[in-house]
């Protein structure tokens, strides 16, 4: 059901994504610094059920823009291979931005507010509208399954990442809001990455 050069590029490019620093990582860090070890474990599990919501609505939208029209299909395909070329190029030439991690209060359960702030991102379910679709072949059928799959690689790859930053709060917390050369060096790197991915949709087949 699913192309293994796709899930291997998918894979790689899904990995370096959940390593990078982002809005998800900092806020699973600020709730760490704020309120402990335990605090962090719950955020991040409540980042992933706000995640897996995005996945099956996703999954539901790209199945029934699919069973609607192909080329439906490969414009939003297209369309996301801009998005992430945009994004790209918005990481690179915010390379030099402030990345500062604030204390949060922990009056709220982290875990539900984890799933809150996950799911109330509209940015979250853009990405995935943009990222997943590049690596669904439609003539393997079964497209809901496979961006399931791909929607739960995804989110367990964050997830990952998410604790090992929980694990490593104090150290980390440091070094992302001290080193400007490491952060710059991040965007630079997951920029170019986007633009790459965004780039090979474009100029291969996409069935």
């Amino acid at each position: 059901m699913l192309d293994a050069q796709r899930f291997y590029l998918f894979f790689i490019a899904a990995l370096v994504l959940a390593v990078t620093p982002g809005p998800g990582i900092f806020y699973v860090l600020a709730r760490t610094l704020a309120g402990g070890r335990r605090e962090g474990i719950l955020s991040s599990l409540g980042t992933f059920a706000g995640g897996m919501f995005h996945v099956f609505a996703a999954a539901l939208g790209v199945s029934a823009i699919l069973a609607a029209s192909a080329v439906a299909f490969h414009t939003v395909k297209y369309a996301g291979a801009a998005y992430l070329v945009w994004l790209g190029i918005r990481m690179i030439r915010t390379r030099d931005a402030e990345l500062p991690v604030e204390a949060l209060a922990s009056s709220r359960s982290p875990f539900g507010q984890g799933i809150v702030t996950e799911v109330l991102n509209p940015k979250t379910a853009l990405f995935f509208l943009s990222f997943i679709p590049q690596f669904i072949s439609p003539r393997l059928g079964h497209i809901f399954l496979q961006f399931l799959i791909f929607g739960m690689v995804s989110v367990a790859l964050n997830t990952s990442a998410d604790l090992l930053v929980v694990s490593l709060a104090a150290p980390l917390g440091l070094k992302l809001k001290a080193s400007a050369t490491f952060r710059r060096r991040q965007r630079i790197a997951s920029g170019f990455g986007m633009i790459g991915l965004g780039a090979y949709v474009a100029l291969t087949d996409s069935k």
